[in-house]
Order: C-alpha cells, then structure tokens, then sequence
C-alpha cells in the first residue's frame, strides 16, 4: 500500500506558471470571471463560455454533445476545465497551447459561440461597466482581444481541486477513504495500468491515445498530420471526475462504471485498428473498488457568480 501511495501527489498552487511569470491581478481574475458568465460573448447573446463549462456539472453540461449558439450539437463532448493551470495542451485534440488561446477558441467557432472577436470588441467597448472593469483591470480602458482572453484565462486557473479525501489520505489522514478506494489506489498504480497514462499530481500525462472511442473522428491526427495518431485524443486529467459525465471525446459513455468496464474489455477496437489498449481481467470486486478510487478524486467547488462578485464590489465601493 505504501508503495502505491508513494506514486501519488498534490497539485501545488506554487508551481503553476504564468504568462507573465506572475499571478494576475485580482481585477483581472473577477473580469475573467464576469467575462466567462457573459452571455454577450455569443453573436446572439444567448450563451457564455458557462452554458457549457457549468460549474455546477462539473464545468461540462451533462450532455453528450453541447448545444451551439446557432441551435446545432457541437462536435464532441465538452471537457471540464479543473486544474488546467497546469496543462501544456488544451482542447481534446490539442491544437491549443495556452489558455489564452483555447479562452478565445469557443467563442469565435461558428459551431460553437459564434462570435466575431472584432464584434465581441465592440460590443464590449460599447458598455460603461466593461470600460470600467478593464480599465481596473488593466489600466486604461481599452478592451482588446489579448485583454479578453488573458482575463478569461486568469479565471480558469483559479479552478483548481487539490483537497479531496485522496489529498488528505496522502497528507497521513488514513480514514479519509475508504478501504474499498486503498484497494482501487492499488489497482490503479497497479494492474488496471490507469497510471501508465493518467498520472502526476492531477492525473494526466497530457500525452495522446486511440483507446478505440468513436474511430471517425481523426483527432490529434489531423492536428499535427501524423497518421499513426489518427483517432487518438487527449488523457483527460481525473480531479473531480464524478462531476463532468458523460465521458469520453464523444460522450458515450455516462459513468465512471461504464468508463472502467470499457477499459476492462479493452475499448471497442482491436490492435490491428489502431486502438492502445489491451483487456484488464478485473473482477467484480476490483471494478468496484477502482470506481470508489476515482470517487475519492472529488472536490466541490463554490464558484462565485458574477452577480455575487459584482454586488460585493459594488457594496466595497459605497463603503469607502
């Protein structure tokens, strides 16, 4: 057991590197913070970068495919956003590299927010309350793209999981678990091979794989043009996975049960298609027991919405 434990660690706020190798302002950290809540950064006002990042399932919607602006399914399912600060990729087939750059992503898809970045300008410069907050954010008042997509990004490393029972059974609280989940860390670190890929401290190598999921959709194939990763995807990072289900780039599958037993019979398709994976030949019981393991990887988080942060603001200000 101690051997296993070994393997494991706790995210540290300490190490998460900045774009400008410091933590943002707190002003710019709540403009991000409006800005994502913002139903205006859609062409037709009707949806904010947290219709389909909802914190309250999981920053995912709960659906297999999110529903665009314009009406339409998107074309995979929306990932959750927990502890990203320390990601090096971002979307399922990583064709981002910075926050910055995936914040802006969905907004400007036409599946998607579809939000012209030069009318999302506009429309922003045109609202005394957005002048304001970028001008206390920044400065001066003037609302540009890069501003946009640094305040959105300071938001969304805020969003981090680093104090669920398993942190606090690794800092030498031996019942902040349960045995069945002592036993799913072992299979984890062990003969369920979960490790081999979703590992460190927020478990994800960030690396890519076919694990035989939905073999159509090309992913970092078509991204970096290398066909031996046609249909592999992103390892999704495991903190606070109860929360996002369905799972999966594609949503098939709605539980972490249903997750465990796909990885048990070794995905959908065989080696000579592509896929990485090979059975497992767990028991009943040991499915259980991983199942409790990741249930152990969970933290709620009380996310303030804008409402909240703007009335405290607003109330700091009449005081002074």
């Amino acid at each position: 057991m101690e051997e296993a434990k070994a393997l494991f660690s706790t995210p540290d706020v300490d190490t998460i590197e900045y774009p400008d190798w410091e933590p943002p302002s707190a002003e710019v950290v709540e403009l991000g913070r409006r800005l994502f809540f913002d139903e205006k950064l859609s062409v037709n006002e009707t949806q904010s970068c947290a219709t389909c990042h909802n914190p309250d399932h999981g920053f995912s919607d709960g659906l297999k495919f999110s529903i665009g602006a314009m009406g339409n399914p998107v074309g995979r399912n929306t990932p959750h956003l927990y502890n990203l600060a320390w990601n090096d990729t971002f979307f399922w087939d990583g064709r981002s590299h910075s926050l910055e750059d995936q914040a802006l992503g969905p907004i400007k898809a036409e599946g998607e927010m579809n939000m012209p970045i030069d009318l999302l300008v506009e429309r922003l410069s045109e609202d005394e309350s957005y002048r304001h907050d970028f001008e206390s954010a920044y400065g001066e008042p003037s609302i540009t793209p890069d501003r946009i997509a640094t305040s959105i990004a300071s938001f969304e490393r805020t969003i981090v999981v680093d104090d669920t029972p398993f942190d606090r059974y690794l800092a030498g609280d031996d019942r902040a678990i349960s045995p069945a989940a002592v036993r799913g860390m072992q299979l984890y670190a062990g003969k369920a091979l979960c490790i081999d890929c979703h590992d460190g401290a927020n478990f994800t190598d960030n690396s890519f794989h076919n694990i035989g999921v939905e073999p159509h959709d090309s992913g970092r194939g078509a991204v970096v043009g290398d066909d031996s990763l046609k249909g592999a995807f992103k390892v999704p990072g495991l903190r606070n996975i109860l929360y996002s289900a369905p799972y999966m780039h594609d949503g098939s599958l709605g539980t972490l049960e249903k997750v465990v037993r796909f990885y048990n019979v070794g995905g959908h398709l065989s080696q000579e298609e592509g896929s990485s994976i090979q059975p497992l030949n767990l028991t009943e019981g040991e499915i259980r027991d991983l199942v409790a393991f990741l249930g152990a990887l969970n933290q709620p988080l009380n996310i303030a919405r804008p409402a909240e942060v703007r009335a405290t603001s607003e109330g700091l200000a009449r005081s002074e």
